[in-house]
């Protein structure tokens, strides 16, 4: 399927050119109840798991994947190899920086840096990309699965500047539409926001450290003080040539009694909002993903280009959020059971103000030149009150319990395990 996108194309012209090069009968046919029997069996799978057991079954079919494998016959080893094996060098690479102090009060002389992966160069002894160590990372220090989003997205690493070690990542990107109680805090109409005033807000939607780190000294507090430094800020503007004023994040696991609590929560510098309206929907298989698109192209063509092909002049995608946008009216058009579509999962929704009068800009009341500071967010300032407020307090109980943790939590094996091999070895980890 070709295409030739050029800035300035207006919908129609795109629309016209797809057309040319995207004729109707090179589109493979997918029958209609074969889509909709590979759905409800998808469907069907998932929608009987708790949200821990879903967490984790995302988790396996990404890794699988991002990192296929191959059988071998060799003597000496039985498991099956990477079909790339640049990709295992890349993870023990990754492996092999971790900051892993020998004592747990080193975190006094920790310096964090961040490095946006698109700007800097990051020093590899395998010549990996920086956007290839974030991945391996992201992939593998945490059992939520690494999703791609779609729109504005500036990946960090977070590095210790004195050890170059590994301390976590982030991922700064385009904010959510609609999130009530962050939108009834701000005073904003949909208008206002849907125009322009979203793009001076985004969502930290990734926050992840390295282990021990977030379990002894409480690091995702750090990543995520960190999600309002200067150093965000400036790269945003740099990248994106909006004003940033504030910052979104949403907690993973939302309400439930094995995980009662955010690592947002009483955290300087973030507010709670509320809570999402309740409701993750449910992902199909990759397989069953391709079918639905290419149903799409060939039964709804004009909403498969809107959704997946055009583009604003910008580059960025003409529609966001085409995956549930394209899986929902699937769901309709085929009649999938409601049940088997959302499951109930209210997530706490959190908002960093980076100005005094941060709302009063969102709603255009003043001027870009009018906004106050309203605490330091250089990245030394931050980590001070990581240190000073939450990191010594958490050791020092962890201390006193006799609970300090020596374990790194890197989940590369699921490389080579079954799915009820991965559930049995780390379903309890989830949400930990």
């Amino acid at each position: 399927m070709t295409y030739s996108w050029k800035k300035g194309m207006s919908i129609d012209d795109q629309w016209q050119s797809w057309q040319d090069n995207n004729p109707l009968d090179k589109i493979p046919d997918v029958d209609t109840d074969d889509l909709k029997q590979a759905l409800i069996k998808d469907l069907s799978y998932v929608s009987s798991m708790n949200v821990k057991e879903y967490t984790l079954y995302q988790k396996w079919c990404e890794v699988k994947d991002r990192y296929p494998t191959v059988e071998t016959n060799s003597f000496f080893d039985d498991k099956p190899a990477m079909l790339k094996p640049e990709q295992g060098v890349v993870i023990q690479e990754v492996k092999n920086n971790f900051w892993l102090p020998e004592d747990p009060e080193e975190y006094l002389d920790l310096e964090p840096e961040l490095l946006w992966t698109d700007g800097a160069e990051v020093q590899s002894h395998t010549n990996a990309k920086g956007s290839e160590i974030w991945n391996a990372l992201r992939t593998f220090l945490s059992t939520m699965k690494n999703n791609s989003n779609i729109g504005r997205n500036l990946n960090f690493l977070i590095r210790d500047k004195k050890t170059k070690k590994w301390l976590g990542v982030t991922c700064m990107s385009s904010d959510f539409l609609d999130l009530t109680p962050r939108d009834e805090f701000i005073g904003w109409d949909r208008t206002r926001k849907t125009q322009k005033m979203i793009n001076h807000t985004c969502i930290g939607s990734t926050i992840v450290p390295i282990q021990p780190l977030g379990y002894n000294l409480v690091g995702g507090k750090l990543l995520a003080l960190l999600c309002l430094s200067d150093t965000v800020e400036k790269t945003w503007e740099y990248q994106y040539k909006d004003k940033l004023v504030g910052v979104t994040t949403t907690s993973l696991y939302g309400k439930t009694k094995e995980i009662p609590l955010s690592q947002y929560d009483r955290l300087k510098h973030w507010k709670k909002m509320g809570w999402t309206a309740g409701s993750v929907s449910y992902e199909p298989t990759k397989p069953t993903r391709m079918m639905i698109q290419n149903w799409l192209k060939k039964n709804h063509t004009y909403k498969y280009f809107e959704w997946y092909v055009a583009k604003k002049d910008t580059g960025q995608p003409h529609k966001r959020d085409h995956r549930n946008r394209s899986h929902t009216f699937t769901y309709n058009q085929l009649s999938i059971d409601k049940k088997l579509i959302k499951s109930d999962h209210a997530r706490g929704i959190y908002f960093g103000e980076l100005y005094e009068n941060t709302r009063e800009f969102l709603k255009e009341e003043i001027e870009q030149d009018k906004l106050i500071r309203k605490f330091d967010n250089s990245t030394q300032a931050l980590t001070e009150l990581w240190k000073n407020k939450y990191a010594k307090k958490r050791l020092a109980s962890l201390k006193k319990q006799g609970r300090v943790s020596t374990e790194t939590h890197f989940y590369d094996d699921i490389i080579y395990l079954s799915w009820e091999e991965t559930k049995n070895k780390y379903l309890p980890q989830v949400g930990r």
